[in-house]
């Protein structure tokens, strides 16, 4: 049970984060033909990862705790997938082909680019 609370409490702030920062990025692109809220957040969400996942393996820096804290509480609640795979779809059915495969290879593309530089980013810090 203490896990699941631990969990808990970390989404609740992932969730508040994302909210946050994907609307703070989305009007400050004045964008209403694409997503780019989402797409901040799961680059974002994606180097975190990325830097805490490897850091936490190269250097047992983080508890078992703090690993549900974050990295499934958390990080969980704040990327965005299940948002960005709904927005990716309306994209198609609105017509928008272009803007809906863009959003698919920027949010894949750069959400792996982002794992590998937290990856690295935990090397070079750790080392």
């Amino acid at each position: 049970m203490t896990k699941l609370i631990i969990i808990g409490v970390g989404g609740f702030f992932g969730a508040i984060a994302r909210y946050l920062l994907a609307g703070w990025v989305q009007a400050l692109s004045q964008s209403v033909h694409f997503p780019y809220g989402t797409l901040a957040v799961n680059v974002l969400g994606s180097l975190i990862l990325g830097f805490l996942a490897r850091y936490a393996f190269l250097y047992g820096a983080l508890s078992p705790e703090v690993r549900l804290l974050i990295l499934i509480g958390f990080l969980g609640a704040f990327t965005t997938f299940s948002t960005f795979s709904n927005e990716t779809w309306n994209l198609f059915m609105d017509g928008a082909t272009l803007p809906a495969f863009m959003n698919m290879l920027a949010n894949v593309g750069l959400g792996l680019a982002a794992v590998w530089l937290g990856q690295m980013l935990a090397i070079f810090v750790g080392g």
